[in-house]
């Protein structure tokens, strides 16, 4: 049986981790990530492939009778990755590009929330400058200023200031802010308080799998401090979302955003991640829609499912979720990223990594850490593993407690170094405030 999955990141590595601990492994499972990372070369099971086109991945899964394919990314979703594979009459988990547009289109996503009643923040959508200057004048700050379009986790700015805002706006509409993506417009919205959850389901077109609860560090710097990055650290479950709690969300967000997509004639099957704010009234408000896993959320989520993914997706695409549960370690997992230096503006590539632990096949489920590559890359000159990307490594664990994987997690990253290694030293921290 031969899988496929889409990407190069962490996220991915870690998809193909575990849909390689499937009991079908005993019978020749075979997984090829695209691109892949110098970590997922190094399991054993797991081949990278050279491509990234879309007609070549697709004449690729005809060609080798791939039985299914994951998409990781945003990008070739939103480039219509799926819809390709649709048409050549091909399996594959993930939304099409007409249902990405949740991610791929801030926009959008802040319109369909106002049609279908879902709760969000107050917010409107500029393609110029000038008017979204005006309304700063009008509404203050603090305020959030998001990029319209596909940003890698970094087209959010909390401006705290009236200055600091309207020199966001100018940097993304006015032909600057090359860190921001590609702002053909922007969503300014009101600022929220509160605390911060990923609530992300599998879902079949008619039918949602609730995933394990998770919380991520968006801000580089200790304390929630600095710019937003892609994510620096999460950890599953997360004690804010009670069961209660977890009731509210499935009702008021995902299954009316599922009841909004069938509305308007778009079937979903993929990943659904809804951004959440739980605010202190108790109360939540969706901040963002991605239509895949989060990263680096998806590592420790998946440290911590005990079933067999690959039944989970076959199920997915046949839209049978509601035939099957999800069985979850009950342990907490954490897990730290190591990013490179200058992250997020202009991270630098090429240092050596040293001191990463031996990759252990992954029909050995039972190691209580893994590292997950990310922004990584094997030169092939013999000076070994290499800083290729923002967000380098993540270093996932499992503990009885929050605390007790915390430092698992930081144990064995702090065995490994590269030159201007960024990593954050308390990644958790407000689960274990709460626990006390």
């Amino acid at each position: 049986m031969k899988l496929l999955v889409i990407g190069g990141g962490g996220r991915e590595h870690a998809l193909a981790w575990k849909l390689l601990q499937s009991p079908r492994a005993a019978r020749a499972l075979k997984v090829f990530v695209a691109p892949g990372n110098a970590g997922t070369a190094l399991e054993d099971g797991i081949e990278n492939l050279p491509l990234s086109g879309i007609p070549e991945l697709v004449e690729f899964a005809r060609k080798e009778s791939v039985a299914f394919t994951v998409v990781g990314p945003e990008a070739p979703l939103a480039a219509g990755i799926v819809d390709a594979f649709l048409a050549a009459g091909l399996r594959i988990f993930g939304p099409t590009r007409a249902a990405a547009r949740l991610e791929s289109s801030k926009a959008y996503a802040k319109d369909f929330m106002t049609r279908h009643g879902i709760p969000t923040a107050a917010h409107a959508s500029f393609s110029a400058a000038a008017p979204a200057h005006d309304y700063l004048d009008k509404v203050g700050a603090p305020i959030v200023v998001k990029a319209d379009g596909l940003a890698a986790g970094k087209g959010v700015v909390v401006a705290r200031t009236p200055e600091e805002a309207h020199a966001v706006v100018d940097a993304m509409l006015a032909g600057g802010g090359s860190s921001h993506g590609e702002a053909a417009g922007i969503v300014i919205e009101e600022f929220l308080e509160g605390e911060e959850v990923s609530f992300i389901v599998m879902a079949d077109g008619r039918h949602v799998l609730p995933l394990a609860t998770s919380q991520d560090h968006k801000r580089l710097k200790e304390g929630d401090q600095g710019p937003n990055t892609g994510g620096m650290g999460a950890y599953s479950p997360a004690p804010v979302v009670t069961p209660m709690l977890h009731a509210r969300i499935m009702r008021e967000v995902i299954h009316a955003t599922m009841a909004g997509l069938e509305h308007e004639g778009e079937s979903y099957t993929g990943f659904l991640y809804a951004g959440l704010m739980v605010t202190p009234d108790g109360g939540v408000k969706v901040l963002e829609f991605n239509c895949r896993m989060g990263d680096p959320e998806a590592q420790v989520i998946l440290m911590r499912l005990k079933s067999d993914l690959v039944e989970l997706v076959e199920h997915a695409i046949d839209g049978t979720l509601d035939r099957i549960e999800a069985e979850w370690d009950r342990r907490t997992a954490l897990g730290v990223v190591m990013a490179a230096q200058g992250y997020p503006e202009a991270p630098r590539k090429g240092d050596v990594i040293h001191g990463l632990p031996a990759l252990l096949s992954a029909a050995t489920p039972e190691k209580d850490f893994h590292v997950f590559h990310a922004g990584t890359a094997d030169r092939g000159d013999g000076t070994g593993i290499v800083t290729a990307g923002g967000r380098v490594l993540c270093v996932a664990a499992l503990g009885d407690s929050v605390r007790m994987a915390q430092r698992r997690a930081y144990d064995i990253a702090e065995q490994i170094h590269f030159g201007g290694c960024q990593m954050r030293r308390d990644i958790g921290y407000r689960a274990i405030g709460q626990k006390k």
